[in-house]
């Protein structure tokens, strides 16, 4: 699959299906475009998909710099306009929440409609920075590989982390968190924690608007959906029973279902 120079960096992306409108998906901190490899595998099907990779994450280039979340979202409008992609549908997760969130207050023309999954429009709690921190320097210097006993529960969960049926799954998610480069990822995480919020700015956002969160989310808890749900006029907020921080793979029938059934209003 391809890279494309936008911004200053070598961006990975992958392309699949086809149809009038195109489907931008926006991964999370720790993550890649397989993320969002069972929603492509069910919309290619009708729309054109495109996942990419942040700058430090799967297969994208570690840069020297750009990783605060300004940068990252005008990453995310060259590549929309480099691929031909507007007016499209935008569909982030966490860190890729906090990216549509600014397109969609700074870029309207660029969207068709706004999906946001497990993210929040605040910084990050002051509580959580010291902690994060810390899991930050050992990644650095050791890799994520001895902290993903920590790192799970954050992302997923109880109900994924405690499925027998899951296990080789749940497997494979480690071995994707500890695959991560250590130069790339820990840049990209002192991007996400040092964040400024936009919770004033999203009351600018026009676009349709689905917002989706786990009931058992604790890395942004269904309190900071709400908020953005409040915040953004005419949106739609659904929430993911069993579903913790990264819904995708925890509960993809109903994310699909969700986002299918958002979608057909949008035509």
């Amino acid at each position: 699959m391809p890279h494309i120079k936008v911004n200053g960096a070598n961006i990975y992306y992958e392309e699949q299906g086809s149809g009038k409108e195109t489907i931008f998906f926006s991964h999370g901190l720790l993550w890649s475009t397989k993320l969002y490899e069972n929603q492509v595998a069910e919309l290619k099907k009708h729309y054109r998909c495109i996942t990419f990779d942040f700058r430090g994450q799967g297969q994208s280039e570690v840069t020297d710099s750009g990783y605060d979340m300004e940068t990252l979202c005008e990453d995310a409008v060259a590549l929309i306009k480099a691929l031909n992609g507007a007016p499209c549908h935008f569909a982030g997760l966490s860190m890729g929440g906090f990216v549509g969130m600014r397109i969609a207050a700074r870029y309207p023309e660029l969207l068709k409609s706004l999906i946001l999954l497990e993210t929040s429009s605040d910084p990050e709690p002051k509580e959580n920075l010291g902690k994060y921190r810390l899991l930050n320097f050992i990644a650095r210097y050791l890799g994520l590989g001895i902290l993903t006993g920590q790192v799970m529960p954050i992302m997923f969960g109880k109900k994924f982390l405690n499925d027998p049926l899951r296990k080789s799954l749940k497997q494979e998610m480690i071995a994707r968190l500890a695959g991560n480069n250590r130069i790339g990822i820990t840049r990209a995480i002192k991007g996400v924690i040092e964040r400024n919020g936009v919770y004033e700015e999203i009351k600018k956002i026009k676009t349709p608007t689905l917002i989706i969160v786990g009931d058992q989310d604790v890395a942004t808890v269904p309190a900071k959906s709400e908020r953005i749900h409040g915040q953004i006029s005419g949106s739609k907020l659904v929430v993911i029973p069993g579903a913790g921080h990264t819904a995708t793979i925890e509960e993809p029938v109903a994310v699909n279902k969700t986002i299918i059934d958002f979608l057909s209003t949008q035509r």
